[in-house]
Formats: C-alpha cells, sequence, structure tokens
C-alpha cells in the first residue's frame, strides 16, 4: 500500500456514515470484530446490492478507517480513550464533532492540512483535490494517488470548521502564543497580513468574535464608548481551550524539528525571552537569541527549516536561521539575530554574500540594540542594484512587539514601503508601453 501520513479514511466520510452510530456499535461488540462488522455492513452497505465479498469488504473499511483515526484499538473493536471520550459526547452531535474535529487537528496532521488550505486560499487557489496533494506534498506530508484520505480529513475535521475568517483569526491569534488581552482590530490586522483573509470590520464581532467566544476559544472584554468615536475595539483574551487545543499543537509541531534545549523557550512569552538575553550564562543567552528568532517569524507563521549558526556558538552574541513561506510566492528569509549594541555594515554584508548560497528572497536583520548608518546606507545600494529585500528590526521595534504583537505588521509594512521606495521603476518615454 502506498505511503500516506494522513489517516486512511475509506468509508469513514460523515456523509457516508454516522459517527454516533459508528461508536455505538463499537461499544457492544468490543471484543467481536466481526460482528461490528456485520452490523455495519447491515446498516450502511447492504442497499449497495453488490455481492456480499464487496458489501463486507466496505464494512472492513471503515473498521480500518476507526483504527487508523485511533477510535478503536487494533486488534479487536474496543473503543480507545479518545473514542470512549467520544462516545460519551454521542447524543450530542455538535459537541461531538467538535471534539472529533480537535482530535483530528491535534494527533491526525489536521494543523499542516488547515495551514496548507489557508495557504491556497490565500494564493487565490482553487481547491481540488489534486492541488491539495500537491501543496501538501510541498508541506512533506504524504498522500497516495486515489485514496480517500484528504476527503475524509476534510469532511471530518469540517463537521466542526470554522469560516476561512475565524480560522484565520484564531490561528493567528495561535502565533501570538494566546495570553492577551489584545485589542480586537489589532488581531484582525495581523490575521489579514499573514494569511490574506478580508475582514468586514463592523460585522467583526458577529462573523468572527462571538463565535469563537461561544466556540470557547476566547474572551472578549467590551470597550467602553468615547463620546463622538464610537465604541473602542474588544478586548480579547486566549481561553485554555484556545491553548490546549491550538497553541500546544502548534509548538508540539516545532519542538519537533528543534533541539532540545531551545524547546523551552519556544513555550516563553517575548518578554521573558528578551530577559534571558541579559542574563550572565553565554549558553542561555545563545538559546535566548535564536528564541527570539522563532518567536517573531512565528507571529508572521513562516515555516522554520534550519538554523545555520546557533547563538551559543558566539557566546550569545548572533544568530542565524532559515525560514520559508509558500503563500501567494515562495519566499526564503534568512534571519540573522545580533544581541549587540549596534548593527555594522560587515554585519550586513556578510548575510548579503550569503544570499547566493542560500538562495534567499530576504535578510531579516535582528538587533537588541540599533542599526548603525553605515549598515543602512549599504543595505539600501543592496537593495536599489538587486531584487533582494533587506528588513531592519532595531531594539525600538522589539518593544513595540512585545507591547503588541500586531505590530510586527507596522514593522514589516514601514520596510517593505521602504524597499518600494528604493526599487522605483524610472520608465523613460515609450516604456510603459513596452511593460
Amino acid at each position: 500500500m502506498p505511503r500516506s501520513d494522513l489517516p486512511f479514511g475509506s468509508e469513514f466520510s460523515p456523509a457516508q456514515i454516522g459517527l454516533p452510530v459508528l461508536l455505538e456499535f463499537a461499544h457492544e461488540y468490543a471484543a467481536d470484530w466481526k460482528a461490528f462488522e456485520e452490523a455495519v455492513c447491515v446498516r450502511y452497505f447492504s442497499e449497495y446490492q453488490t455481492s456480499d465479498y464487496n458489501e463486507r469488504k466496505l464494512a472492513n473499511n471503515t473498521k480500518l478507517s476507526m483504527r487508523a483515526y485511533g477510535l478503536i484499538e487494533a486488534d479487536d473493536t474496543t473503543l480507545t480513550e479518545t473514542g470512549a471520550s467520544l462516545y460519551v459526547l454521542r447524543n450530542d452531535p455538535q459537541a461531538l464533532y467538535e471534539a472529533f474535529g480537535r482530535h483530528i487537528l491535534k494527533t491526525r496532521q489536521g494543523m499542516i492540512f488547515v495551514q496548507c488550505i489557508l495557504d491556497m486560499h490565500a494564493a487565490g487557489e482553487t481547491i481540488d483535490l489534486n492541488k491539495l496533494r500537491a501543496w501538501l506534498q510541498e508541506w512533506g506530508i504524504a498522500v497516495p494517488r486515489g485514496g480517500k484520505h484528504m476527503s475524509t480529513l476534510r469532511c471530518g475535521w469540517k463537521k466542526a470548521a470554522f469560516s476561512p475568517e475565524q480560522r484565520a483569526y484564531l490561528r493567528a491569534f495561535a502565533n501570538i502564543g494566546g495570553g492577551g488581552p489584545y485589542t480586537s482590530n489589532e488581531t484582525e490586522r495581523l490575521a489579514a497580513a499573514t494569511y490574506g483573509v478580508s475582514f468586514n470590520e463592523k460585522n467583526l464581532p458577529k462573523q468572527v468574535l462571538y463565535p469563537l467566544r461561544d466556540a470557547g476559544y476566547l474572551t472578549l472584554e467590551r470597550g467602553t464608548k468615547t463620546p463622538g468615536r464610537g465604541a473602542k475595539p474588544f478586548l480579547v483574551a486566549a481561553t485554555e481551550k484556545l491553548v490546549v487545543d491550538l497553541v500546544n499543537p502548534l509548538l508540539n509541531q516545532l519542538e519537533q524539528q528543534t533541539q532540545a534545549d531551545i524547546r523551552p523557550l519556544l513555550r516563553k512569552p517575548l518578554q521573558e525571552i528578551r530577559a534571558d538575553l541579559e542574563v550572565e550564562s553565554r549558553h542561555a543567552r545563545g538559546l535566548a537569541l535564536e528564541a527570539l528568532a522563532f518567536k517573531l517569524m512565528r507571529l508572521i507563521d513562516l515555516s522554520y527549516v534550519a538554523t545555520r549558526l546557533r547563538g551559543v556558538v558566539t557566546g550569545g552574541a548572533e544568530v542565524d536561521l532559515i525560514f520559508e513561506s509558500s503563500r501567494l510566492v515562495f519566499s526564503r528569509w534568512q534571519v540573522q539575530c545580533k544581541n549587540t549594541a549596534r548593527v555594522a555594515l560587515d554585519d550586513v554584508a556578510k548575510e548579503v554574500g550569503l544570499t547566493h548560497f542560500l538562495k534567499s528572497n530576504a535578510v531579516v536583520m535582528v538587533s537588541t540594540g540599533t542599526i548603525g548608518k553605515e549598515a543602512r546606507r549599504y543595505a539600501n545600494k543592496v537593495m536599489t542594484d538587486s531584487n533582494l529585500c533587506i528588513i531592519m528590526v532595531d531594539g525600538q521595534d522589539l518593544d513595540s512587539v512585545e507591547a503588541r504583537p500586531a505590530t510586527i505588521v507596522d514593522v514589516l509594512n514601514r520596510e517593505a514601503g521602504h524597499a518600494m521606495d528604493l526599487k522605483k521603476l524610472e520608465l523613460q518615454a515609450g516604456q510603459q508601453d513596452i511593460l
């Protein structure tokens, strides 16, 4: 059988069978898988009017799918711990499918699956199975041709799914790391910039905030009304449910890619990471600098690829990491973080020299101090003469992002506008028609 990183899902679509019924059958025929298959066959496949062999094969597929989704044990049809928790909810379809959706997101590659769909949506792609398979493969997720893995996963998750706007808002909040409160419109800006989703500002509470609150992921505190200026935005904070269902699974996936000593820092807020940059231990400062790069790039949901140079090697003075994104177009980001008073021309020149080897589109220079004038002039010259973008983030920017995480959008927009000004085309007479 071709390898698949998504669970087997033949004859397990919610449009085809009822999960509450399957859970009832598994509970009733726990130690007798043959009786379970017989019950499934009679309930769902006898009307197919095909051979007895084919009908029983379809029922067997349903059993195998329940195993692949972790609902029954591998040797019989006894409910697993997850299956038993869903069985308790069998008479409440909404709660059942919400719990099943969370299970898919957390344990069955659902996070990557949802992220892939969000990226396709942001890129304006028509989402069909062939394109989705290709995008998943770019994420390193193997999906066999002709299988029902993607369709079943999508249907099972979609039973408890949110709208694209709600998913983007929730994911942006998770990228911040939960916490709060933050103003509702700032998180909206971060979600729109990261995922390319358009929000209706006037209907944000009704279309996004209230459903996420009612689902138990966010708390809302109404802002006070200012005379002549209308009501202030809501103050939005994460609940423990958001941390458990979304933040922790995202961090678990990231931690699988990183070395053990950096993992505890990835769960720290930016304020604590920056505090660790001041400790006496060079090793600790180096790890904190690496965590700083992760924190900033995670805010805009870039995918970590590799660490080229660890801060621990340089006595906690600098670190180089590589991130990528496939939203809209492919881009590779080369991130240099320096725990020094000033970024100099040579620091930028070294990174620019590596871009040819690393095939980077953007260089991000992050300084806990300042960016020197010569470094900025050199960066301007490079951007004027090439297609490279060099993004400067200094200590004051870090202060702003620490206080209000969504201001990372303002920092990047500022740098993008600066690069655009440097790269303006000077058109001669007649060139407009050519272009």
